[in-house]
């Protein structure tokens, strides 16, 4: 949790399927308390997340649900990468999406015109989803059982690593407009990925990106790292994406379609 870039203020809003509001809340923050009470409040804080995050995970097994959390920062296609996958997996299997940024429904609105249930989590000044959040939305959206479950997080390379949602897998999306390096300089993010999907490689001719060292990087902090490069918009890549959704859908059990 971090204490200098407003994720422990604001306001948290759940904004139902319908696009009403389904639940509010106000989180004050007190300035210049010490740090080692800030210690304190981070770890409560992350200790009562993985409690929730636990809960989370038992209910997403109880029912077959493969949950995945999208993590990147902005801009990197993780929005356009899903209704591209809802596209093509949807008329076979059940699908939901949970929607993480701070402000407007416009990637919601973006899942819904696919024809799938999407709920959007505004997180006001918060940089992240955390295990409260989704478990509220997940209330709200009631994915079905053996179903495939999205979370898109807030675009932030940093707090979504430390926040357990109950997810089955972490999925970092670094397309190549942003630097082959990022593996380097976010290491918690990529540690806790299971997998990074290298996005926008339709772009290559264009940018200085190298694949192979990008590749290099995340494997360097986390050597068991899955690696898919591929091109959301012009579909390249996309089949071995399908390929790996459907092992870990049936890992997790869940490889019946709806």
């Amino acid at each position: 949790m971090c204490s200098t870039c407003g994720c422990a203020s604001g306001e948290l809003r759940i904004e139902g399927i319908s696009g009403t509001p389904a639940r509010q809340t106000n989180l004050p923050f007190a300035p210049g308390i010490s740090q080692r009470r800030m210690l304190d409040i981070e770890i409560d804080v992350l200790a009562k997340n993985n409690h929730i995050a636990a809960h989370n995970r038992q209910h997403f097994a109880r029912a077959q649900i493969l949950a995945l959390n999208l993590v990147s920062s902005p801009g990197s296609g993780k929005t356009t990468l899903l209704t591209e996958t809802l596209k093509r997996l949807s008329p076979q299997v059940d699908c939901a999406v949970i929607e993480g940024d701070q402000q407007t429904t416009r990637d919601a609105d973006r899942i819904r015109a696919t024809g799938v249930a999407a709920i959007q989590v505004n997180t006001g000044k918060g940089c992240h989803l955390d295990a409260q959040m989704v478990h509220d939305a997940v209330h709200q959206l009631s994915p079905g059982v053996r179903s495939l479950l999205f979370i898109e997080n807030v675009g932030n390379l940093v707090c979504p690593a430390s926040f357990d949602l109950g997810e089955k897998h972490k999925v970092a999306v670094l397309s190549v407009t942003e630097g082959d390096d990022k593996p380097l300089k976010y290491p918690h993010m990529f540690a806790a990925a299971s997998l990074m999907i290298v996005n926008k490689v339709d772009l290559l001719p264009y940018v200085n990106f190298d694949v192979e060292l990008c590749i290099a990087n995340a494997r360097q902090v986390n050597p068991r790292i899955a690696v898919i490069v591929l091109s959301a918009t012009r579909g390249e890549g996309m089949e071995q994406w399908l390929e790996w959704l459907a092992a870990q859908r049936a890992d997790s059990g869940a490889v019946s379609c709806a």
